[in-house]
């Protein structure tokens, strides 16, 4: 097993810029984001937050700009994406689970496809998983069966089961009810105390406040305003971040 350095950006992410057509959604957006550490985005909607993450997961091409991932370029012409993808889990705020698989099957599909593990492999791990999550009881239920809190938990178990060296979350919990987002939230705590490095993307400001180690305000395609989190919260610098929280907090 490779060694962690701990004093090394996991993801490095420079001047990451992205046009679709005429318009700019991200304007040259800088990224570091160390082992273990949660890093917030919040803003507006449109403020690029939902196309950033997308672009670390290579599913948008940037227009301009590099990324590393331990060291590596994973911009670089001619890289793998899925092996990029295979190491970056990418949750959105639509489940996007296979509703004719059972939940149990969501989460053992990329374990058997990607990591070639044998059935009996994959289903320890996911049956681990959706012990450790609360639903192992549900396993053989199919996702239309589940509330959307334990269909969010399922998707998020389904990235996580992969080992990935980076978890990203857009909006996990934008689409369900404050009760719901509570058990989504809770298993991000979770992940947080197991040491998992996320990005995450939220409109849950407390939530951010509580768990981020270092937050990143978004606005118009560019960083108004980061630092650390408890900090960023209680002094903000930038008239345009005092605005913003001022008015969603």
């Amino acid at each position: 097993m490779t060694e962690i350095d701990w004093s090394k950006p996991r993801l490095l992410a420079k001047n990451i810029r992205k046009n679709f057509d005429e318009r700019q959604v991200l304007k040259g957006v800088d990224l570091e984001v160390y082992p273990g550490q949660i890093v917030a985005l919040i803003g507006s909607s449109g403020s690029g937050k939902s196309t950033m993450l997308r672009c670390l997961n290579l599913v948008e091409e940037l227009s301009d700009g590099q990324i590393w991932l331990d060291g590596d370029e994973i911009s670089r012409p001619g890289i793998n994406d899925d092996e990029v993808r295979a190491n970056i889990g990418l949750v959105f705020q639509s489940y996007n689970l296979f509703a004719h698989l059972s939940i149990l099957d969501n989460v053992k599909l990329a374990l058997k496809v990607v990591q070639k593990k044998s059935d009996k492999e994959a289903t320890e791990i996911a049956l681990g998983w959706l012990d450790r999550i609360g639903l192992a009881d549900k396993a053989n239920q199919y996702p239309d069966k589940l509330s959307g809190g334990q269909q969010q938990r399922t998707a998020i178990v389904r990235a996580v089961a992969l080992n990935p060296k980076l978890l990203l979350l857009d909006e996990v919990t934008s689409a369900l009810d404050p009760e719901l987002s509570g058990e989504v939230l809770e298993l991000i705590r979770d992940l947080k105390n197991s040491g998992t490095t996320i990005v995450m993307a939220t409109h849950e400001l407390s939530f951010a406040r509580e768990v981020a180690d270092w937050v990143i305000f978004l606005d118009q395609g560019v960083i108004a305003e980061e630092g650390e989190a408890a900090d960023f919260f209680a002094n903000p610098k930038n008239a345009r971040t005092k605005e913003f929280l001022a008015r969603v907090i």
